[in-house]
C-alpha cells in the first residue's frame, strides 16, 4: 500500500471466507494498537462468529484497488429505550499506510447504509481517548455523545 496514490476508489464490502489471510493481518495491526497479544484463541474465535451467518457479529474489508486496507467488526443490539435498534461497531482499523485515503470513512459510510437499510436508528462506537488520529475523523462524521462508559466485572 506503500505510496498508493490517494485518489484510489475505496470498495467497501461484507467479510468473506477467502479473506481469513487479509482479515488476519489487519486484525493483527488492531490488536499491536491497543497493546493486545497475538492469541490465536482469539483469532480463531473472532473469525468463527465472522464466518457464522448466524453469530451477531458482522464484518467488513474495505479495499484499495483490490488490497485490504481495514477492517469493521459491528453488531445490531436492541435500543429498549427507543423501542428500535442500532449498529454498534466494535472494531475498526486501517492500516496505517492507508491512512488518509478515505477507507476509514468509507467503512463508516458503508456502515450508515447498513444502518439505513435495516432500520436501524444509529451506528454507535466508543474509542481510546488518546486515539486522536481516528478521533479526527469520528468528529468528522459523527457526533460525541455526553455518556460516560463503565465496565463490570463478572462475579466471581
Amino acid at each position: 500500500m506503500s505510496g498508493a496514490p490517494r485518489s484510489s476508489t475505496v470498495v467497501v464490502r461484507d467479510v468473506t471466507s477467502d479473506d481469513r489471510e487479509a482479515w488476519a493481518a489487519l486484525y493483527r495491526g488492531y490488536r499491536d494498537f491497543y497493546e493486545k497479544p497475538h492469541d490465536e484463541r482469539v483469532f480463531a474465535t473472532v473469525w468463527s462468529w465472522l464466518a457464522d451467518p448466524a453469530h451477531q457479529t458482522r464484518g467488513l474489508i474495505a479495499e484499495i484497488d483490490g488490497a485490504p486496507v481495514g477492517i469493521a467488526h459491528y453488531r445490531t443490539y436492541a435500543r429498549p429505550i427507543y423501542g428500535d435498534s442500532g449498529i454498534y461497531l466494535d472494531d475498526l482499523f486501517t492500516a496505517a499506510d492507508a491512512r488518509g485515503t478515505g477507507a476509514g470513512t468509507a467503512i463508516l459510510h458503508r456502515l450508515a447504509e447498513i444502518a439505513r437499510d435495516e432500520g436501524a436508528s444509529l451506528v454507535r462506537w466508543i474509542t481510546d481517548e488518546s486515539n486522536t488520529t481516528a478521533r479526527r475523523l469520528y468528529d468528522r462524521v459523527a457526533a460525541q455523545t455526553p455518556w460516560v462508559t463503565y465496565d463490570l466485572r463478572p462475579a466471581e
